[in-house]
């Protein structure tokens, strides 16, 4: 006989509100990111993960001690973080002989390893060097993509870093923007197995038209990576990872309603089939017959009669030959 696993009640109601909050949920909770050092671990790579954790603020947890932790050998360490933080991405920072400046994006899927890429850290630049106004902490920006590797699907690890990307950088989940609200802009270019991330800040400036004109002022921070491993989910665990529920958003779908790209309605009305000659117009000079017509139609309708009559005598002749 095996043993009965006890469940434990929460006591107070703060316990209940975090596990309510950690319950699977139709519109998930803004995800957390967890970034972690490593057992050895450059400068380099440390100012690169201080600024990730800026730019991710309030949404991000970092642990600045050394963890003898390698994702790649036993992500049960990370597994555990993941779970008691409640942060479903990591950022694993290391440095050695064989891999310098190494950096790892992962994901957790219901609190184990989904999956992860290493990448070198060729080249950085912090938020500090650049003397420029930033933007405010929190504000959803806008990502770009650049580069064939980006968009090849035969590229398989390019395509999924594109993705974990997405999902590192997104920010909360928002019903609806406003322009003046849109001021940050990351865009990211691959060339090769290399990416290049740069940071921008939107300036919207008086233009020609109704539409302000937008000039990019770069803030940092620039970073350049090189794609080194991967380690990608299956295909099976990727699609149940990525399954929702149908009509999450409760947009209901209206019969014979459709609504364009502005925000006009449309509707269809389907109608049986009508007999035009049937229908009751309004009388009005314009339809009214002429004299002429009248006098055509009076003319079409006596030749009419007198071909109908003269077939009716036609016929009555032939019958009396044939008696």
């Amino acid at each position: 006989m095996g043993v009965v696993t006890r469940v434990v009640k929460p006591k107070s109601k703060r316990s209940q509100r975090a596990l309510g909050e950690r319950e699977p949920k139709a519109v998930e909770n803004t995800k957390k990111s967890l970034i972690v050092r490593g057992p050895n671990c450059s400068q380099l790579v440390q100012d690169c993960m201080k600024d990730l954790h800026i730019m991710k603020r309030p949404c991000s947890v970092t642990y600045n001690q050394k963890n003898d932790i390698r994702p790649f050998e036993d992500a049960t360490k990370m597994e555990f973080y993941g779970k008691k933080n409640d942060s479903s991405l990591f950022v694993f920072g290391s440095h050695n002989k064989k891999r310098p400046h190494n950096m790892i994006i992962g994901r957790l899927y219901d609190y184990h390893l989904l999956d992860m890429v290493e990448l070198g850290l060729e080249a950085f630049t912090p938020l500090k060097e650049f003397k420029t106004t930033k933007v405010a902490s929190g504000c959803k920006p806008v990502l770009t993509f650049h580069g064939d590797p980006f968009s090849d699907p035969a590229n398989a690890e390019m395509q999924r870093l594109k993705n974990v990307l997405v999902d590192f950088f997104r920010g909360p989940e928002t019903p609806a923007i406003r322009l003046a609200g849109v001021e940050h802009s990351l865009q990211f270019t691959a060339v090769g197995s290399k990416v290049y991330m740069r940071s921008y800040r939107m300036i919207l400036s008086k233009g020609l038209t109704r539409v302000p004109r937008v000039d990019l002022e770069e803030i940092g921070p620039r970073i350049t990576w090189s794609l080194r491993r991967s380690q990608l989910a299956s295909d099976d665990l990727y699609k149940e990872a990525c399954r929702q529920i149908k009509n999450v958003r409760g947009q209901k779908k209206v019969k014979n309603m459709s609504e364009d790209v502005f925000g006009t309605k449309h509707g269809k009305i389907h109608l049986d089939a009508q007999n035009i000659r049937t229908v009751q117009t309004r009388k009005f000079k314009g339809l009214k017959e002429t004299k002429e017509e009248r006098i055509k139609e009076a003319e079409r309708k006596k030749e009419k009669a007198e071909e109908t009559r003269q077939s009716a005598i036609d016929r009555v002749f032939a019958e009396g030959e044939q008696t």
